[in-house]
């Protein structure tokens, strides 16, 4: 199980109206198709960065992006998944 603290980030890389449909508190929302675009902003925030979507398909394929850029991160898996693990956090 993943561990989210204060130092933790929480990405969700779904598309807008599926993050407007629901999405963990305080998540920010850079889908998987524009996360390239945001590699200075993504540096920016705390670290790790935990990802998420709506299965994990997506939040892997951007957790191994970003690995490759030297951003320390993991797949959280689907959004219900991080939500879980940040209320027993």
């Amino acid at each position: 199980m993943i561990k989210i603290d204060e130092n933790t980030s929480i990405v969700d890389v779904r598309m807008p109206v599926e993050f407007m449909s629901g999405h963990v508190e305080g998540s920010k929302n850079i889908p998987l198709q524009v996360i390239a675009n945001h590699l200075d902003e993504l540096r920016a925030l705390p670290q790790p960065l935990v990802l998420c979507c709506a299965s994990g398909n997506r939040s892997g394929q951007a957790a191994a992006f970003l690995k490759s850029q030297g951003i320390e991160c993991e797949n959280g898996g689907s959004w219900f998944d991080v939500q879980f693990a940040k209320f027993q956090s």
